[in-house]
């Protein structure tokens, strides 16, 4: 191994960067799904591997937290047969080196982690090892100091947009802009309803403005949610602990036939049931929700048949490469501003307390910002 020491001294501290050109063996944090309905078990001797055809290693500098993470520790999702495995699926970091074949990234480069499939090759899956053994991981893992990750699976991060905001384009901007822009696709001066304002909530509340929208009704349960909610940009905000949000919404339009379009991102069959319910006949209801493994969605099919339509969206059928530089345009000219979306940086070693938080909806967005990263 050849390694570069640069040291930076300033008035109260020394910060020093490490660069390898051959990281196979180098151990690392990551935070590890062993048992469902278990706290995330913390290893620091997971150690990185050779890299194959068309992978990437990225040294992370933030990770977003997802409800589907939520969902797959609390075994929501059904039988899981690759315990043990790390998860995550947005994030963001720095190309450390590239395996045969990879053209779209090099070393150096500030990169978004995507489940989302972009341009590259699709590789195979990674297996690491800790002192208990093999540990499995996906395509793309951000719960981990250092990742393995596909390269159709990450994005160049543009210059002038933050790590931290950029660890939200891998899921839940990249999403709720993507249920707008690309399969909403609302007519000007439309009434729009958003049930859920978690993160691909917001975002899409976010990518509604640019369509001027006459009515931008947003629904949750939690006061915060609903405030932050209205300082973006939302013209109603309905407590559903407190009114009947279908009711609610239904007296915000002509005749109380519904509004023109709603989005359901709460992640409940019974939001993606009064999201249907809220729209007017020839209305179209689209839900980027994954309600737990099992449960079953019910609909009048008579308003079917009288121009009612749902959808449910697979990342907002987003295309990574060309989305993410989209928004970044956006993010420079001020049109939008996510800052907003993150509410709390928490460190891997903390990660099941913002696990829990995030579970109990004490924050909207938290990022796991992994300490050793010169960022």
């Amino acid at each position: 191994m050849m390694f570069l020491e640069i040291g930076l001294q300033g008035l109260s501290r020394v910060c020093s960067l490490t660069i390898m050109t051959d990281y196979t063996g180098l151990k690392f944090q990551g935070a590890i799904l062993r048992q469902l309905k278990k706290p995330l078990f913390i290893s620091s001797e997971l150690t990185v591997p050779p890299l194959k055809r068309g992978q990437v290693l990225v040294k992370l500098a933030y990770s977003g937290i997802c409800k589907s993470q939520l969902m797959e520790i609390q075994g929501k999702r059904g039988e899981d047969k690759y315990l043990p495995h790390l998860l995550g699926h947005e994030g963001s970091g720095v190309v450390l080196a590239i395996g045969s074949g990879v053209k779209k990234v090099k070393p150096k480069n500030r990169v978004v982690l995507t489940w989302i499939k972009s341009k590259g090759i699709d590789a195979e899956t990674p297996n690491f090892y800790d002192d208990m053994g093999v540990v499995n991981a996906g395509k793309v893992t951000t719960f981990n100091q250092y990742a393995v990750i596909s390269e159709n699976r990450c994005v160049t991060l543009p210059a002038h947009i933050p790590m931290d905001i950029g660890a939200l384009l891998g899921c839940a901007v990249l999403t709720g802009f993507g249920i707008i822009t690309r399969e909403l696709k609302p007519k000007k001066g439309a009434s729009i309803a958003i049930f859920g304002l978690g993160g691909i909530g917001m975002s899409a509340l976010i990518a509604c403005l640019s369509f001027s929208p006459s009515k931008l009704i947003v629904v949750d349960i939690n006061p915060k949610k609903l405030k932050l909610a209205k300082e973006l940009g939302a013209t109603h905000c309905i407590n559903a602990s407190i009114k009947n949000s279908v009711d609610t919404i239904k007296k915000l339009t002509a005749e109380s036939q519904g509004v023109d379009y709603s989005v359901d991102c709460s992640g409940l069959v019974s939001t993606i049931e009064q999201a249907f319910e809220s729209i007017r006949r020839g209305g179209k209801t689209i839900f980027a929700s994954h309600p737990p493994a099992g449960q079953k969605i019910s609909i009048d099919p008579f308003e079917l048949i009288n121009g009612k339509k749902i959808f449910g969206s697979w990342g907002g059928s987003s295309r990574p490469d060309l989305d993410i530089p989209l928004i970044g345009k956006l993010i420079k000219s001020k049109k939008i501003n996510l800052e907003k979306l993150i509410s709390k940086k928490y460190t891997i070693r903390n990660i099941n307390k913002a696990v829990s938080d995030f579970e109990e909806g004490k924050i909207l967005r938290p990022l796991i910002k992994f300490d050793d990263a010169p960022f």
